[in-house]
């Protein structure tokens, strides 16, 4: 239990200086291309820095090639929960298209929470623990 509320916060702080890079990288790319591609580049430019901080910092487990494909399926899901949500904010809601990311962003915290860790960390089922099987398999050869 103890081990999960350090990952729950060290995912929050992740989560902190990724939606912090995403935001600065939007904001740059805003002026120079339609709102929706600057947060979609912003988008994948920031999922691969909160990958390697994610395995790191949050998981304390080895990136490696299979993670990192798998990790942007974790991310499909917030991405569709942050776009619906960010087409609803400015659409509908008329919150300004500079603010709209970050409200969208909150919504999606613990969703990426949960399929975050189900691919990164070790016996969590599904890829990882496979991988992981595999390679203690493999390393008592």
């Amino acid at each position: 239990m103890r081990d999960q509320l350090g990952q729950i916060i060290r995912f929050g702080l992740v989560g902190a200086v990724n939606t912090g890079t995403f935001f600065g990288i939007y904001l740059l790319l805003h002026p120079w291309m339609p709102y929706f591609l600057a947060y979609t580049l912003a988008f994948l430019l920031a999922m691969v820095g909160s990958f390697f901080m994610n395995t790191y910092f949050t998981y304390r487990t080895r990136p490696t090639w299979k993670k990192f494909l798998l990790f942007p399926l974790t991310n499909v899901t917030n991405y569709v929960i942050q776009s619906a949500g960010l087409y609803a904010l400015v659409t509908w809601a008329g919150l300004d298209t500079r603010i709209a990311p970050l409200v969208a962003a909150v919504v999606a915290i613990p969703f990426t929470f949960l399929l975050s860790r189900r691919i990164l960390v070790p016996g969590r089922g599904g890829a990882a623990a496979a991988e992981d099987r595999t390679e203690a398999a493999e390393s008592r050869v």
